[in-house]
């Protein structure tokens, strides 16, 4: 097309020579439409080229940067693996009792445990002065008592080690060039989330360390703040994972057929359910909802618990009755497994890359072992066991959900 452009733009020239005055006006208009023509032509071309170089030269980059990349994506993952301990380690220690025995909270002198017998018997005598003390363990011993503070300190150096784990390496391959622009934003939010959950930890704890004259209840943690710092952790936890799995795992281009669509939000949609669930079940916790009806599928020997609604007013009960929030949690519970195994049956038949076929019936059997799990809790009156099991399913179901809508994702950004 430039060329014959070119070829007419030389021939009006060559014709201009020989017209009368009269035409020449007329033709020299014509001859500046046709460079203009060329000029746009030209222009466009020149863009394209530069486009195509450009988006050639990106891909060279991403390739290039693939070793440092993995290597960015095995540190996330990584991270991501030391906060699922963590989270596991969390439920141990409120499932045993153990949040409240540490009183204070120090990010350096608190990494230094009691070495003395005089140590501990201060460490003691602190404890001694709060509610869970004075209402609920006065006969505790001190050999008792070390074993509770030292699951609440264990508790709270892995979270140290965590952000040891994330800051360190972060500050390392910023320093490298490894990290991309996007992850950069993505790593600055993390770290930004990683330190509030820290804070809010202790703000957590600080609320089963209040004198509380009006109330009845054992002491214990807010159950607001449970949920708030349970949710925080999921947040932190889901973006590592994602981040991790977009910088280890290759890209597949899977066609977006109607069935591939329709599955796309189909497990968009349970990873919601699911991630609502594990929030309830931090209501649940935080109010020992799970010792309300210890009977399934009837709550006894009613469909709907007579008390469901007994608070005034009626919004309060889905946040502040166990009965209600007991309720809640089973429901979005069925709901998500309804949702999974839809899923998991309408595709069973449709073509899937493998990695993707893997990940969606690892959320089926993730979400039936979760069900299984949370229903015999439910029967046994919630042991220790069962229940430390179950919180960290939730953790496992939502890693498998995200998993195959990693695997479902249009072009990756990292």
């Amino acid at each position: 097309m430039l060329s014959t452009l070119v070829r007419r733009t030389l021939l009006c020239r060559t014709q201009f020579q020989v017209t009368s005055p009269r035409t020449f006006s007329a033709n020299q208009k014509t001859t500046g439409s046709f460079l203009q023509t060329l000029k746009n032509v030209g222009v466009s071309s020149l863009r394209r080229t530069t486009t195509a170089a450009k988006a050639s030269a990106d891909v060279a980059a991403i390739q290039l940067l693939q070793p440092s990349q993995r290597l960015v994506g095995f540190w996330l993952l990584g991270c991501a693996g030391l906060t699922a301990g963590m989270v596991a380690l969390g439920g141990i220690t409120r499932l045993t009792e153990s949040g409240l025995s540490m009183t204070n909270w120090d990010l350096i002198k608190g990494m230094k445990p009691p070495s003395t017998k005089t140590d501990w018997e201060k460490e003691f005598l602190t404890y001694q002065q709060y509610p869970e003390f004075k209402y609920k363990n006065q006969d505790i011993t001190l050999e008792e008592f070390k074993w509770i503070w030292r699951m609440e300190y264990t508790h709270r150096m892995f979270g140290r080690l965590i952000g040891v784990a994330y800051l360190a390496p972060a500050a390392f391959f910023w320093a490298k060039g490894y990290i991309t622009r996007r992850t950069k934003i993505r790593v600055v939010v993390l770290g930004g989330l990683l330190l509030t959950q820290g804070l809010y930890g202790w703000y957590m704890v600080k609320s089963g360390l209040e004198e509380k004259p009006d109330s009845y209840d054992i002491p214990r943690v807010s159950h607001y703040r449970l949920a708030t710092h349970l949710s925080l952790a999921f947040l932190f936890y889901s973006g590592l994972l994602w981040t991790g799995l977009t910088h280890v795992l290759n890209f597949q281009n899977i066609e977006r057929t109607k069935q591939i669509r329709s599955l796309s939000k189909l497990a968009y949609s349970s990873k919601g359910l699911i991630f609502l669930t594990a929030v309830s079940g931090a209501f649940v916790a935080g109010l020992d909802a799970g010792l309300v009806y210890n009977s399934y599928p009837k709550f006894a020997d009613r469909w709907i618990p007579s008390d469901l609604l007994a608070m005034e007013p009626k919004w309060r009960n889905w946040f502040d009755n166990p009965t209600a929030v007991q309720f809640a949690h089973r429901l979005f519970g069925e709901i998500s497994f309804c949702t999974v195994m839809a899923m998991w049956v309408m595709n069973r038949k449709v073509t899937l890359p493998m990695r993707t076929r893997m990940a969606l019936n690892a959320v089926a059997l993730a979400i039936c072992a979760q069900v299984g799990l949370g229903i015999t809790a439910l029967l046994l009156f919630v042991p220790t066991w069962c229940a430390a099991l179950h919180q960290s399913g939730a953790l496992v179901t939502l890693s498998t959900s995200f998993w195959l809508t990693h695997e479902l994702r249009r072009m990756p950004k990292i």
